[in-house]
């Protein structure tokens, strides 16, 4: 699943890169509260997507065939990692949203802030 949002600079006034958050989170069916997993800073898109696919592969392992066959299937689309790339450094955050019988993992790669 895609997503997009404000457009962000890339930069702080100063000139220096800030970091692109990510995390993961689990959502249980039928919980009050959600689960963090996991989550990361990166230096640049492409470090962001690296991080999005290791956490991808990460939860798919775990999946049962059919819940991690839409994961595998993003892990091998080239074209949809390109798009994710380039709304990542258009400073639009990027969003992946699996699940299975009793939960919704979701993993978020968000630009830097507008400062």
């Amino acid at each position: 699943m895609l997503t997009s949002g404000p457009q962000h600079p890339l930069t702080t006034t100063a000139g220096q890169h800030t970091p692109y958050r990510c995390w993961a989170t689990a959502y249980p069916l039928h919980a009050v509260t959600s689960i963090p997993l996991s989550a990361h800073t990166a230096t640049s898109p492409r470090l962001a997507l690296r991080w999005l696919r290791d956490r991808t592969r990460d939860i798919t392992d775990q999946l049962d065939p059919p819940h991690a066959q839409p994961g595998r299937h993003w892990l091998t689309d080239e074209a949809e990692h390109e798009r994710a790339l380039a709304y990542l450094a258009a400073g639009t955050a990027y969003q992946l949203t699996l699940h299975d019988e009793e939960c919704r993992y979701v993993l978020v790669a968000h630009p830097p802030e507008a400062r």
